[in-house]
């Protein structure tokens, strides 16, 4: 991945405000919609769900998820050639007391200010989703995995 590859990736990844996430519910694959934001050191994508979400159910059994993020479609472009972004990894409860909550709070809030007046409900909760893999697709025929300290690298570049 060259650096214009990556910065595209890491502009995707700060401007889209929401994403398909995948999970495992009751053996069968689902999917859901989530704001998300990345944590400042690229270490973490940062969701804030309500326990009355099936989604928020289906991590807590199991951890292990994916999230899609696309770029917006403009008019008159082949959806083959849409820029996207696919993150496998495993989705962590992130409670007030636990030591990178404040971090994980503000990137969301940095991101999604308008999702302030949630915090205040108790049925919603933060979690982090540590990426294992990432599948990066810059346009058609243009694609490329990223894993480990490769992958920890380009998501922790600020642009």
């Amino acid at each position: 991945m060259d650096a214009t590859e990556s910065a595209a990736l890491m502009s995707l990844l700060r401007t889209q405000p929401v994403a398909s996430l995948a999970t495992l519910h009751k053996g069968a694959p689902a999917v859901s919609m989530v704001p998300f934001a990345l944590l400042p050191d690229g270490a973490g994508f940062v969701i804030h769900v309500s326990q009355l979400a099936t989604h928020t159910q289906d991590m807590v059994q199991n951890q292990a998820v994916a999230l899609l993020v696309t770029a917006p479609l403009a008019a008159g472009e082949s959806p083959l050639a849409l820029p996207r972004a696919s993150v496998q990894g495993q989705a962590r409860p992130c409670p007030p007391e636990s030591p990178g909550y404040e971090e994980a709070r503000h990137a969301y809030l940095t991101k999604l200010p308008d999702a302030e007046p949630l915090f205040s409900f108790s049925d919603f909760s933060l979690f982090v989703i540590e990426p294992e893999s990432l599948r990066w697709v810059a346009g058609f025929g243009r694609a490329m995995s990223l894993v480990g300290e490769r992958m920890h690298e380009v998501l922790g570049h600020p642009e």
